[in-house]
């Protein structure tokens, strides 16, 4: 059993910040596939994603003319976006914690975090993909934003995974006991 200051890496805080050290980090090059990911995802259907049938004015939703798909793509980007980047700055913060019971909280949010993540972009993917496919041809005719809404969904596929890190995980699982204790 490890004593109360070695938990969650409390001995070690303190240290100086190393910025070569902190990018090469598996954990930091996840946050920043997410980071990116988000971005990709929210560009393709701000840029993309409303098109219009040529007698028409008004756009709409290229994921079956849904607003509501394009609308949870939209703010799972925004978030995610906001999310991956306050979660890098924790990154960057987190080895001048030194106390024990405010690493334990950091740690424990972003296991609850990333967890929440990865199922909500489950649920975005089975939802725009079903959209998807469920689109009318004739509702887009000239095919606008067809590769841009492709993409979407392969991001958001992605950022499952991306969102339920290894690391994260193993630090559930590894952390569990010391919660207990």
């Amino acid at each position: 059993l490890m004593d109360g200051f070695q938990a969650y890496g409390a001995g070690k805080a303190g240290g100086a910040f190393d910025p070569l050290t902190f990018i090469r980090q598996p954990q930091t090059v996840v946050r920043i596939l997410c980071w990116l990911f988000s971005i990709v995802i929210l560009g393709c259907v701000a840029n993309e994603g409303y098109v219009n049938r040529p007698e028409e004015v008004e756009e709409y939703c290229i994921f079956n003319r849904n607003q509501n798909a394009c609308s949870f793509a939209v703010t799972m980007g925004t978030l995610g976006f906001l999310c991956s980047a306050a979660f890098l700055a924790l990154d960057v913060y987190f080895p001048q914690i030194s106390g024990v019971k405010d690493r334990k909280k950091a740690v424990m949010a972003d296991i609850v975090v990333s967890a929440l993540w990865s199922f909500l972009w489950f649920v975005g993917f089975c939802f725009l993909a079903n959209q998807w496919q469920v689109s009318k041809a004739e509702d887009n005719p000239l095919n606008e934003g067809a590769d841009a809404a492709r993409a979407t969904i392969v991001f958001s596929f992605f950022s499952i995974f991306t969102w339920r890190t290894d690391d994260t995980w193993n630090l559930m699982l590894g952390n569990l006991t010391l919660c207990s204790s």
